[in-house]
């Protein structure tokens, strides 16, 4: 199964406050393992969500909001795309993780919803055109 684990955001990351040496070589680390158990597709950090966007819909309309955005520990600083064999993989992954920011924080693990979970509503037209946008994706 996929996962995404997010780094929650802290007050020093918002304030654009970069991590130290040793915590990015930490990281490295740790990545370079994920990599090499072939559970890391993908991963990277974010900048302050004062540099972020976000667009409202109500029905036909859009509203594009500036960041900053308030409360800081629903925000996302970083992710990685992990393939695990389960919800209990990912975990123990994710407690090996030097801690991401330099004080306290959090990750949060969410699975990605698979086709199969779409079957009582997706044609059979919706799948092939999926499958058809993955394959053009992964040709990049």
């Amino acid at each position: 199964m996929r996962v995404m684990v997010m780094v929650k955001a802290t007050e020093d990351s918002e304030a654009g406050i970069m991590p130290s040496t040793e915590l990015f070589e930490a990281m490295g680390k740790f990545n370079e393992e994920l990599v090499n158990a072939g559970i890391m597709l993908t991963g990277d950090g974010l900048k302050p969500s004062k540099e972020g966007k976000r667009i409202a819909f109500d029905g036909p309309g859009r509203t594009v909001i500036d960041g900053p955005f308030a409360e800081t520990r629903e925000l996302v600083a970083g992710f990685w795309i992990w393939e695990v064999r389960d919800m209990a993989e990912a975990v123990e992954w994710a407690k090996r993780c030097p801690n991401p920011m330099p004080g306290p924080s959090e990750l949060e693990i969410r699975p990605f919803y698979e086709m199969a979970d779409f079957a009582d509503v997706v044609t059979p037209e919706v799948i092939e055109q999926e499958e058809r946008l993955r394959a053009k994706l992964e040709a990049r």
